[in-house]
C-alpha cells in the first residue's frame, strides 16, 4: 500500500511539473530533434555519399575540420503583442519559424536555439549574392508589435548580446543587419524605431550622416547603388523604402540629396572592406 501511494504522489509530482512550465514537452522535442541531427553529422562521408560515385574502396577522412560558424546578424521585431506569444509560435511546428534569440520587454533573453544551428527565421531573401541567410546567420527576434518604440532594458540586453556574438564569430561590422534589408518586398522589421545608429557607434552595424559635398558618381542610378549596397532590387520602391527604414530612419519612398549621400558613403565603405 505504501509503495502504491508513493508511486502515486510520484506521478502527481510530474505531473504538477509539466504543467507549471508549458514547454517541458517543446523542450523534450527539442532535445530529439537535435539527437537526430547530431547522428547525421557523425556518419563517415562514405556512408553520406550516393552510390553512383566512384568512391575509393578505403574512406580517408581529414583530421582538419570545425562547425561552420555564423557571419550574420539579422535583427527582426516580432509583430506580436507579448513575448509569451512569440515563445509559443516557435514552438508550434505548423508555424515553420523560429530564432536563436528572443528578447522580451523587460530584457529577459530566450535562447531557443544553439547559434550552430539553422533557424527558419529570415525566409525567402538575400543580401548581396547571399541567397540564404538563414545558412549563415543569427536570428534575433526582439518582442515589439512593429509600431511602438523599443524598450531600453530590450536594447541594453541585445547590445551584451551582440558584443558576445561579434566577439565568438567574428563577425565583421558591415553583418548586422535587419530582416527588411534581406526582403525588402516582404518584411518591414525592425521598424524606423529601431536605433540603428547606437548599434553603429558600438560596432554591431555601419551608419553615416549626410554630407553635402558627397553625391553618388555619375551615371549611377539610385537602383544600381542599392544592389551594390546588398539590396535585391526587383522592386526598386521596395528597396528604397528599406534603406530609408534602416539608414534614414525615415518612412518616405522619395529619395533627396542626403539620402543619395548617405547611400554613396555605404558603397565606399562596400567596396573598401
Amino acid at each position: 500500500m505504501r509503495i502504491k501511494y508513493l508511486t502515486i504522489l510520484m506521478l502527481l509530482i510530474g505531473v504538477y511539473a509539466c504543467s507549471s512550465f508549458p514547454y517541458a514537452k517543446t523542450n523534450r522535442q527539442y532535445i530529439r530533434q537535435a539527437k537526430l541531427l547530431s547522428k547525421k553529422l557523425s556518419l563517415s562521408p562514405d556512408k553520406q555519399s550516393e552510390n553512383q560515385l566512384s568512391l575509393a574502396q578505403k574512406w580517408v577522412g581529414t583530421t582538419n575540420f570545425d562547425l561552420r560558424k555564423p557571419n550574420f546578424v539579422v535583427i527582426h521585431h516580432t509583430a506580436q503583442n507579448s513575448c509569451e506569444q512569440t515563445l509559443k509560435t516557435f514552438t508550434l511546428e505548423r508555424t515553420k519559424v523560429s530564432a536563436h534569440y528572443v528578447i522580451c520587454k523587460d530584457g529577459t533573453v530566450h535562447h531557443m536555439l544553439n547559434d550552430y544551428m539553422r533557424a527558419w527565421h529570415g525566409g525567402i531573401g538575400s543580401w548581396g549574392n547571399n541567397t540564404d541567410l538563414n545558412s549563415s546567420s543569427i536570428g534575433i527576434e526582439i518582442d515589439n508589435n512593429g509600431f511602438e518604440p523599443f524598450e531600453q532594458a530590450q536594447i541594453n540586453s541585445l547590445l551584451q548580446l551582440l558584443a558576445q556574438l561579434k566577439n565568438k564569430y567574428q563577425i565583421p561590422v558591415d553583418h548586422f543587419i535587419g530582416h527588411s534589408d534581406i526582403a525588402p518586398r516582404r518584411k518591414v522589421d525592425p521598424n524606423i524605431n529601431f536605433p540603428w545608429k547606437t548599434l553603429a557607434n558600438l560596432g554591431y552595424g555601419i551608419w553615416f550622416e549626410p554630407d553635402p559635398n558627397i553625391q553618388l558618381q555619375s551615371g549611377l542610378t539610385i537602383k544600381q547603388a542599392l544592389s551594390l549596397v546588398g539590396y535585391e532590387t526587383k522592386d526598386s520602391i521596395a528597396a528604397i523604402l528599406a534603406f530609408k527604414r534602416h539608414f534614414r530612419q525615415d518612412s518616405s519612398r522619395l529619395m533627396n540629396q542626403a539620402d543619395s549621400s548617405v547611400l554613396s558613403q555605404l558603397i565606399q565603405a562596400k567596396l573598401s572592406n
